[in-house]
């Protein structure tokens, strides 16, 4: 058996694009448009990964409210440095839900309300301010 992906609907490509490639730093593998179908696959991976392992999937019709998306429960990331990551994904008008006070892990959500973990590769790094005080907003 071999994983392949993990699909997530999205109501926005640029503004998903946004989030997952200019914000968080996944790659645009391979995209595939279906006018019979009416939706687009955009497949992502990690930097350094061999694969994709998330399928963007927009459906150009839908109305579908996509905005309850706890019940998939959540990507999750390693990252170099989780401070760095969570600032420039701030600097980018994404709310830190889940701020990395221990140095090891912190919640953010995509445009489309899938909740998304960062976890510091390696050791927890030493508490930081405005990390180590920053309060929980909302909902992971």
């Amino acid at each position: 058996m071999k994983f392949l992906h993990s699909m997530v609907r999205i109501r926005d490509i640029d503004a998903s694009l946004h989030f997952y490639c200019e914000l968080l730093g996944l790659e645009e593998v391979r995209r595939r448009e279906s006018s019979a179908g009416k939706f687009t696959l955009i497949f992502l991976k990690a930097p350094g990964d061999a694969e994709e392992h998330i399928e963007l999937t927009y459906n150009w019709d839908s109305t579908e409210d996509y905005s309850n998306a706890r019940n998939f429960g959540h990507l999750a990331f390693e990252v170099d440095d989780i401070y760095a990551t969570c600032k420039r994904l701030q600097d980018g008008g994404v709310t830190i839900n889940r701020p990395p006070r221990d140095g090891r892990m912190a919640f953010v959500k995509s445009p489309d309300e899938i909740s998304v973990e960062l976890l510091q590769r390696g050791d927890a790094l030493p508490a930081q301010e405005p990390w180590a005080s920053m309060e929980n907003q909302g909902t992971w």
